[in-house]
């Protein structure tokens, strides 16, 4: 583990500007809310991989919640908005450790390779129990729900993740390189903190419409997966 102490005390402010980004929302809110998150780890003297498991067991218990509340809510027997307000909340705060975690690790010097697959492994697990709550809404408010539609929308979320690792790594590659504000807006899609503050609200305000933004995340998805295997492909026989 590479370890440096900070030669001043940081503030929130430095702990924002080490941010990896990650779209328009995310670096307005999540980002933001991990630095305050990250600056509360400092002066605690948390390890960054502590804030690690936080993120996972916020996530984690908030996902398990509304897997296990999804018939209840879908009968009536539980207010939806109850639930979904806990959900837009809880994993609105699962993401911002995810951010902090590593504003927390690259200012204070704590990087490490272990730490790196904590933080990605914690990102698969709590991002499974997500998919997984998401699915258990959709079904619960409509039973007819088709099975390849779940499994095509499991799927199609992992590639939100890949490609987020990969454009990150020794070579990132962008098909849209233009940082300008409607180019940003139309990012928003592939925005993690955009898309389950997304999540949060359709689950808060209209459950049953759950079927409806499955749908839609899928088909971005796929559309997505397709063109970046395109690109790749042009930019691989060129070389």
């Amino acid at each position: 583990m590479q370890s440096s102490a900070p030669e001043h005390q940081p503030a929130e402010s430095d702990f924002y500007r080490v941010n990896r980004g990650g779209g328009l929302y995310s670096e307005a809110i999540s980002q933001r809310l991990g630095a305050k998150l990250a600056l509360f780890g400092y002066r605690k003297k948390l390890a960054p991989t502590t804030l690690t498991i936080f993120n996972l067991g916020i996530s984690a218990v908030v996902s398990a919640l509304v897997i296990a509340t999804a018939g209840p809510v879908a009968a009536g027997e539980v207010p939806g908005f109850v639930i979904g307000l806990i959900a837009l909340a809880g994993w609105q705060l699962a993401y911002a450790f995810d951010c902090a975690d590593g504003q927390l690790a690259r200012v204070t010097g704590q990087t490490s390779p272990d730490g790196a697959r904590v933080d990605v492994l914690c990102d698969v697990a709590g991002q499974i129990a997500l998919v997984a709550a998401l699915s258990a809404t959709a079904v619960a408010q409509e039973p007819e729900t088709p099975a390849w539609l779940i499994a095509l929308f499991a799927g199609g979320w992992m590639v939100n993740l890949i490609t987020s690792v990969m454009a990150t790594g020794p070579n990132p590659v962008s098909m849209l390189n233009s940082t300008t504000l409607p180019i940003r807006i139309v990012k928003l899609i592939r925005d993690y903190g955009a898309i389950i503050a997304v999540a949060g609200i359709v689950l808060t305000v209209a459950p049953i419409a759950m079927i409806w933004f499955i749908g839609a995340f899928t088909l971005v998805n796929g559309a997505f997966l397709l063109t970046s295997i395109a690109f790749s492909a042009r930019t691989a026989l060129r070389d």
